[in-house]
């Protein structure tokens, strides 16, 4: 069993969505202790822009005649398909910014997507937890409702292209208590973050017993 681990926060040490994964992957560690993790940081060190760009110029390109830039590009790219489809299990945070996917998640998915033939399922069958955080409110009657663009893609991508077992986690008003404007929401916010990090220990759990919570 291998679980994998991708971060895409910017926020560092602050960052809310990498403190819930934090807290399924140790509920997943306590209950199975050994197990291998694979990390891959994309806030921290994220895969260059022009990689998938490069992978997909090498692939319509003769092996014979693809420069070490396309064939660098193709190598980073099976590797990241590869820790996909190894994965026995999988932890995701992917935080919502500015309305959509971050930058970094994005070019992971598509360097993903270029590192193995069209149509495979990266995350076949596998138990996936995806963890996502927004810094506002966007549910219904709120003003911005409808303005997340980011959890609706991803369940696309790891549930209808990928194949993942998906549990979702989602935490919103990550920004209260950071921006004053809304210091108001604090009681709201402090039980969604009760409410998220529940729910991330229990998702750890439900990883450990082999099952999506």
């Amino acid at each position: 069993m291998t679980l994998l681990r991708v971060d895409a926060s910017i926020q560092g040490e602050m960052s809310a969505s990498s403190a819930l994964a934090d807290l399924v992957l140790h509920e997943f560690t306590s209950a199975s202790p050994g197990t291998p993790v694979v990390r891959r940081h994309l806030g921290q060190e994220p895969l260059a822009a022009d990689v998938w760009a490069k992978a997909i110029a090498g692939s319509f390109t003769p092996e014979d005649d693809r420069n070490a830039e396309q064939r660098e590009a193709l190598a980073l790219a099976e590797q990241v398909a590869t820790e996909l489809q190894e994965a026995s299990v999988a932890v995701l945070a992917l935080p919502l910014y500015n309305f959509g996917i971050s930058q970094h998640a994005k070019t992971w998915i598509d360097v993903a997507l270029a590192g193995a033939p069209q149509g495979t399922l990266l995350l076949e069958g596998t138990p996936t937890v995806l963890v996502t955080t927004r810094g506002g409110a966007y549910g219904p009657g709120t003003p911005r409702a409808g303005w997340d663009h980011n959890t609706d893609f991803l369940r696309r991508i790891l549930v209808d292209i990928w194949g993942a077992d998906l549990t979702v986690i989602e935490r919103e008003f990550t920004l209260v208590g950071v921006n004053p404007a809304l210091d108001e929401f604090s009681e709201m916010a402090s039980m969604m973050r009760k409410s998220a990090e529940e729910a991330a220990v229990a998702a750890g759990a439900a990883l450990a017993a082999g099952r999506a919570a």
